[in-house]
């Protein structure tokens, strides 16, 4: 017998959103804008790659509180000019913000996103907890006409914590009028998602395509469609 929730709650990006397509697609778009092959004299595969890895280390330190928001859009693309031997701070903030437009403007979402909603929207309480820009997020969910089905829609940006924090939990059950034990959370990204959901007594769906040897979520599945087993 399936066990009964009535509140679930979803992460926005790589959960339903692909992640990685838009912003690739958007960077992508922006590198020949502004004229960066020339600039760097660098292939956009290799600039993205150095990016990657610049973004994930200071967004890696945004979630330990060490950088702030501010901090975080100014220097992640100047840091990935920098590795090229190209300096332009002024630039490298327009490109951040001319990226978050941009690939907040795409609708590529993780396959079955809408179809699971849909099944889903009716018979639970939808909401979404995410860790993310307020503008960037909301942006999002339009764009890809998701926000019609979520009740409560809790974005870190302007709360002072974001997940694994048990506060962001707590806010997001308080404001859905939810309980950790009648309440799900579904999730790509282990430790936020899972273990977040977990220290404040939330069951978990951990959706990955990858063995986890470290795994104990409640449920872990590959595709959303899988929610369908288990809802």
């Amino acid at each position: 017998m399936k066990k009964k929730y009535e509140h679930l709650f979803f992460d926005i990006d790589r959960t339903l959103w692909d992640f990685e397509r838009n912003s690739e697609e958007a960077i992508e778009e922006l590198f020949d804008n502004h004229g960066l092959l020339e600039k760097l004299q660098t292939p956009f595969q290799d600039f993205l790659k150095v990016y990657k890895q610049k973004n994930e280390e200071l967004w890696g330190l945004y979630r330990l509180g060490e950088v702030q928001k501010d901090e975080l859009r100014q220097e992640r693309f100047n840091r990935a000019f920098q590795a090229f031997g190209y300096s332009n701070p002024k630039m490298a903030l327009q490109f951040n913000d001319d990226y978050i437009h941009t690939s907040s403007s795409k609708t590529n979402l993780i396959p079955h996103a809408k179809e699971i909603l849909a099944y889903l929207d009716g018979n639970y309480y939808l909401h979404v907890i995410t860790n993310g820009f307020v503008e960037a997020q909301n942006a999002k969910l339009d764009n890809c006409d998701l926000r019609k089905h979520f009740h409560e829609i809790i974005i870190s940006d302007g709360l002072g914590y974001k997940k694994p924090d048990k506060r962001i939990f707590h806010h997001a059950m308080k404001k859905a009028a939810a309980k950790s034990a009648n309440s799900l959370m579904v999730g790509d990204d282990y430790g936020p998602d899972v273990l977040g959901a977990k220290a404040v007594g939330m069951d978990q769906v951990y959706l990955s395509t990858e063995d986890d040897h470290r795994n104990e979520a409640t449920y872990t599945i590959k595709s959303l469609q899988e929610l369908e087993n288990i809802l």
